[in-house]
């Protein structure tokens, strides 16, 4: 009996915490300290190590009540400064090596320079979409800089925005460009900005490895190709992280549903890849003590198919931590392991620390070892005694979004009330898919056609989990409006935390007092549940900025179930939602105010299911392949199409507009933008100036308009809502938009966009004017609403 006293129950062993709290410390330490100076690093790193041998050699002041020395607290929180050093002196350690040579004052100047360097991130499209004259993002470790007569060698991360001419460059080719450096912002992983004159120059191909991945990520690309659209964009994506693919529609439908982690290389995909790989080994009889090898073998395959990039390197690691949290004869080491993985990953990558990303990658792993089996063993009594097996598979993206929800929040501003069940439906699809996806890829250099047959088998898998996508997204009240920034991840984590720890509690009141439970959660679902559904449309409503995204959609209300559209936004599907959610059946007129994509792709959508009477547009038509695919759109549906310009007046029921510009052609900055629409609208008793996107060339051609017609200078002075040109661009006239002085400014701009919309110098010049500012990235739909001759905005989050 005395032997089997204390002795837990088998797989009862408690989590090991102990690492945990040096691992978030030296995190958190280390992301706020980003950017400091090396001298400051280094002084705190050697604070902190002194404290922690203080620590560990000095006899406490106040002994126990045995008269000894308690050793846990003292070594726990020497642990948690040694971490907190090691951490630092390899972030001062990796700025020194970044920030040798001239790069950094280069940049201060704005100097000219000529660079050689290989590219160690691939070119990636700003916003996600070709633009026309859209710039594209990649990452250069440049090697040799030429500047004001002298040459250096440095080894230092630049980011690149460049145009078109970039697309070709592939990952890890040494390449030759000269450009302008400008500074980067502190904290960055890159040392400065590149802006390049002139396509880059190949040096040097690639090595053996990085061709060798570029050859299988191609094939696998050439094997989807003749995939359904969502197949094709996502089973690239679950395998090797590439979602240029992607449609658009399909991105945010997964954005909504908390998804978008399936589209990217992370640890999930990983623990895959190797469950396959071991479960593989036993199968062929491959001995356990060679079993670690053959998942090592494995694992450096899929980091080269996938790139060794830091993202690549982090979802590794977290995945191979998983399965080993995952696994019955090492569970209790799980968080251990995952807490000296987050130090590995900061000391080899200090830059993790403020990664998305990363946070996520670990936050899922936390949760997956955290609550799995207990929650997993709890919902398996729940259920029937045949599905009691299933409760793993329920509870780990329950835990996985428990965890991350926080800074989901950070990310999107909402709380998806549909994220777990959407989770659950996917989570039965992702490893066919993602498995069948790397066969193919190790099929195509051999055998292409039996790449594009087992491409087919990923192609199943993967649209029923774009169906899921779409679906969920689609719920009635699936996202749950909450605070942006800092302050609703604060209040989601106190919110978890709460339920974590009085959710036994609940489940006892339910249990015992069923009727008090049922109360409880009706008057909370009464409290939080959406109610935009049943009052949106708002009545009397003139004027709508639709939020769809990184353009202009603006819907003006004529009659019931009528409207005239300004512009259609980058995307299909969130204009036409939007449509729907105002109940237009009929538009009109559509004015597309200039051709470019962000005000023109999203066509298709509006056309979708309505009539539509005719397409105003702007003379000056380019950029040309867009005027053609525009004119296409129109021709299919018999829509008649005629250009306006400065001077012409349009009428439809309700709402009258004076065009006033373009009255001539600006050659300065875009020209597609200089010559947007600008439209002088009257809807009711609501006056509207709506500025397409036009720059400080047009706007300060209209202010010289506006003193010198003494009409136009009236209406100027009575508008009630300025749309701000260009999303908020830093390129405007701050003349034009003293002179106007309209109370309300809108904003139509996607969140976490990548031109930095709006501006701070936008939004500083509209505030000095007195403006109230709105944007749809923070509000969602903006409505101006009319009863009577009263004037009010509100909005709807969706």
């Amino acid at each position: 009996m005395s032997g089997s006293r204390g002795r837990r129950a088998p797989g009862s062993v408690p989590a090991d915490l102990r690492l945990l709290l040096p691992a978030l410390a030296a995190w958190s330490v280390g992301a706020s300290m980003l950017g400091s100076g090396i001298a400051t690093l280094l002084v705190t790193a050697g604070a902190s190590l002194l404290l922690a041998v203080l620590l560990l050699w000095r006899r406490p002041l106040t002994p126990d009540r045995e008269g000894r020395a308690d050793p846990g607290c003292r070594a726990a929180t020497a642990l948690v400064l040694a971490a907190v050093a090691l951490v630092l002196t390899s972030t001062a350690g990796h700025t020194a090596a970044r920030e040798a040579g001239p790069i950094r004052a280069l940049a201060r100047q704005h100097a000219s320079v000529d660079l050689v360097g290989v590219v160690i991130r691939d070119p990636v499209v700003v916003g996600g979409r070709r633009l026309d004259g859209a710039m594209l993002r990649l990452s250069l470790r440049v090697e040799s800089v030429t500047a004001r007569g002298s040459q250096a060698r440095v080894a230092t991360p630049v980011l690149v925005i460049g145009g078109p001419e970039w697309e070709q460059v592939r990952w890890h080719e040494r390449v030759r460009v000269k450009g302008i450096l400008l500074e980067a912002q502190p904290g960055d992983d890159v040392v400065a900005v590149l802006r390049p004159r002139g396509a880059p120059r190949p040096v040097a191909r690639p090595g053996l490895v990085a061709r060798a991945a570029e050859r299988l990520r191609a094939g696998l690309r050439d094997a989807a190709s003749a995939l359904p659209p969502d197949a094709r964009g996502l089973v690239p994506a679950l395998v090797i992280g590439d979602t240029s693919r992607t449609p658009p529609d399909l991105t945010e439908a997964m954005l909504a549903t908390g998804m978008t982690h399936l589209s990217a290389v992370s640890g999930s995909n990983v623990a895959i890849v190797l469950a396959l790989a071991l479960g593989a080994a036993r199968l062929a009889g491959v001995s356990r003590r060679w079993r670690p090898g053959v998942a090592a073998l494995v694992l450096a395959g899929f980091v080269v198919l996938a790139r060794p990039e830091p993202s690549v390197l982090r979802a590794a690691a977290m995945g191979a931590v998983g399965l080993v949290g995952l696994s019955r004869s090492r569970r209790a080491v799980g968080i251990p392991v995952l807490s000296a993985a987050v130090i590995a990953l900061l000391v080899v990558d200090p830059w993790l620390s403020r990664s998305y990303g990363f946070a996520l990658s670990t936050l899922a792993t936390l949760g997956l070892l955290l609550f799995t089996r207990t929650w997993a063993e709890a919902i398996g009594r729940c259920l029937p005694r045949r599905i009691r097996s299933w409760g793993p598979a329920l509870a780990i993206p329950v835990a996985a979004q428990a965890t991350c929800a926080p800074v989901v929040v950070l990310l999107q501003g909402s709380v998806s009330l549909v994220g777990v069940v959407a989770n659950l439906l996917a989570a039965p699809l992702v490893a066919p898919a993602t498995i069948a996806g790397v066969a193919a890829a190790g099929l195509a250099p051999v055998w292409p056609t039996g790449a594009r047959l087992v491409c087919w088998v990923a192609a199943l898998p993967a649209l029923g989990i774009a169906r899921v996508a779409r679906t969920c997204a689609t719920v009635p009240g699936g996202t749950l409006p909450w605070p942006d920034g800092a302050v609703g991840a604060v209040l989601l984590t106190l919110l978890t935390v709460a339920v974590l720890l009085t959710g036994r509690w609940w489940l006892h009141l339910a249990r015992f007092h069923p009727v008090l439970a049922a109360a409880v959660g009706i008057l909370t679902l009464a409290t939080s549940a959406p109610t935009a559904a049943v009052t949106w449309p708002p009545s009397g409503w003139r004027f709508v900025a639709c939020d769809v995204g990184q353009g202009d959609a603006l819907v003006l209300a004529t009659t019931r179930g009528h409207a005239v559209l300004v512009d259609a936004g980058p995307d299909p599907s969130a204009v036409n939602a939007c449509l729907r959610r105002l109940d237009v059946q009929v538009l009109d007129s559509v004015v597309l105010s200039h051709l470019h994509a962000d005000h023109v792709d999203g066509l298709p959508g509006a056309l979708a299911g309505r009539e539509v009477r005719e397409l105003l547009v702007s003379p000056v038509h380019e950029p040309a392949y867009q005027w053609a695919q525009v004119q296409g759109w129109a021709r299919a549906r018999g829509i008649p199409v005629r250009d306006v310009q400065a001077g012409d007046r349009l009428g439809w029921p309700g709402v009258s507009a004076d065009v006033w510009w373009p009255a001539r052609r600006i050659s300065g900055g875009s020209v597609p933008n200089n010559a947007s629409l600008v439209l002088a609208v009257r809807s009711g008793p609501v006056d509207l100036l709506l500025l397409g996107d036009v720059e400080r060339e047009t706007a300060h051609a209209l202010l010289l308009q506006l003193r010198r017609d003494p009409r136009m200078a009236a209406v100027a002075a009575g508008f009630d809502v300025v749309k701000v040109a260009h999303h908020g661009s830093g390129n405007l006239d701050e003349g034009l938009l003293e002179e106007v002085r309209a109370p309300l400014g809108v904003i139509s701009v996607g969140k976490d966009n990548d031109y930095g919309h709006p501006a701070p110098k936008a939004l500083e010049v509209l505030r000095r004017n007195g403006y109230a500012v709105l944007r749809t990235d923070q509000r969602g739909d903006i409505a101006i609403v009319a009863i009577d001759d009263d004037l009010g905005v509100t909005w709807r989050r969706h």
